[in-house]
């Protein structure tokens, strides 16, 4: 039953990635960010309680608070003080985008799926297309808070590939990791202030212009 249930969560948390891909309203893809963590959080508790190991369930009360409250109210609080609403990237929505992210799942199935048995495999492989995803939002992403969502969503495939196909890490890297996204965010939010205060906009195509200049 909770093999079943971690897949479900691992398929679940593909999608969210797969929405955040497309979604342009910086809110949506902030609360999908939340509901990733969330989800993050369910597959490290049914993965403790399969086994057995209090450190997986103390890391999914951890996760839950971080990344499905705490960093999401930080990404809002900053949002709401850039006075952002939308990221105007326009290969966001395009077709060859969807593809190649298909492409990404596809090839994460095909090499990741076979390194480990069972059903871990298959999680292992969902998580490392999350990660791919994620490349792929930052990469077309031209607004820099995006760009940080971006990154956070990769780090969250990257720890729901070692939660469900190596049951977790030790609880001090898992705790270190936490303390240094959240940081991240923190001195990212004061850098994107000062960069929307000088030149009154993130967008990173307008940036690249005052280089050419």
């Amino acid at each position: 039953m909770i093999p079943a249930l971690i897949d479900l969560d691992a398929a679940l948390l593909l999608l969210v990635a797969f929405a955040m891909l497309g979604a342009r309203r910086l809110a949506t893809l902030i609360n999908l960010f939340a509901l990733e963590g969330v989800l993050l959080a369910g597959a490290s508790a049914l993965a403790g309680v399969e086994d057995g190991r209090v450190a997986l369930e103390q890391a999914a009360l951890l996760t839950l608070v971080l990344k499905g409250l705490v960093l999401p109210f930080l990404l809002h609080r900053t949002r709401r003080g850039l006075g952002v609403r939308w990221d105007d990237a326009a290969p966001a929505h395009s077709v060859g985008v969807h593809l190649l992210a298909l492409a990404v799942v596809v090839a994460a199935f095909t090499e990741a799926a076979p390194l480990v048995a069972g059903g871990a495999g298959r999680d292992l492989a969902m998580g490392l297309a999350v990660v791919g995803l994620a490349l792929l939002m930052m990469i077309t992403r031209r607004t820099a808070l995006a760009q940080v969502v971006g990154f956070l969503t990769l780090e969250n495939g990257l720890l729901f590939a070692a939660v469900s196909a190596v049951r977790g890490m030790p609880m001090l890297v898992e705790l270190g990791i936490a303390f240094d996204v959240l940081v991240v965010t923190v001195i990212f939010g004061i850098f994107f202030l000062h960069i929307h205060r000088q030149f009154d906009s993130l967008d990173l195509a307008r940036l690249e212009t005052l280089r050419e200049e």
